[in-house]
Parts: C-alpha cells; sequence; structure tokens
C-alpha cells in the first residue's frame, strides 16, 4: 500500500525527491513514526524529516564487509513494489508527458494489484 506518490524529472536529487514525498505525509498519517531510507537520504534530511512530520529516519546501509549482492533490511520492499508496478504495461516504460500521468498510472496499478489480492 504506498502512502504517497511523487514522480519527478531524473534530475532531482534522492534527498531532495524524498522532501517532495514525505511533504505529502505531514499530517496524513498521525501514526506514522519511522521511515526507513537508503544511505543517500542521509544528513540534513534526517532533521528536517524530524521537524516537519516528528518521523525518525532509519538509514539503511550496506555492510562494509559485503561483497557482492546482498539483500539489505527493508530494500527489498521497495524493490518489490518497483518490480509490482514495472509489471504493468503502461508504467515499463517511459512514455508519459507529464508527471502527474503517471502518479495517475502507479495509482491504477496499485489498485489493480490490491483488488487481485482481495478477490482472492
Amino acid at each position: 500500500m504506498l502512502l504517497a506518490i511523487v514522480v519527478h524529472t531524473a534530475d532531482i536529487q534522492d534527498r531532495d525527491g524524498a522532501k517532495l514525498v514525505l511533504a505529502r505525509l505531514v499530517g496524513r498519517f498521525p501514526r506514522l513514526a519511522r521511515i526507513w531510507v537508503d544511505g543517500g537520504d542521509a544528513g540534513k534530511l534526517v532533521g528536517w524529516a524530524a521537524e516537519a512530520g516528528g518521523w525518525a529516519l532509519e538509514v539503511v546501509k550496506r555492510p562494509s564487509d559485503a561483497e557482492g549482492f546482498v539483500v539489505l533490511p527493508k530494500r527489498w520492499i521497495v524493490e518489490r513494489t518497483f518490480a509490482w508496478l514495472g509489471r504493468s504495461r503502461r508504467l515499463s516504460k517511459d512514455d508519459e508527458a507529464l508527471a502527474e500521468t503517471t502518479e495517475a498510472w502507479v495509482r491504477i496499478a496499485m489498485i489493480h494489484l490490491m483488488l487481485k489480492r482481495l478477490g482472492r
């Protein structure tokens, strides 16, 4: 279940994109307390998230002694969600002219996934 969706251009840093997503969450989910982020989102974003929404950002880092592919805790959830979205033919390519259109198709794809699961 997605809480917020933000589609933006590729020239925005992950930290700045994360602020756009978190800004949409402010005041909407009072029980939301902890958010996992990857190492690129550390730094000023941690303080900003604490001020804006009272959230504790937990940075998921790759172990320093890891070699090759390593499954990172909580990171697989994000990758799995991207894989689900990639199954949608409309989202398998980046052909939309407007970011709002892509956001709408992401919502449609996730609604379709939830309906399939509820129908079982």
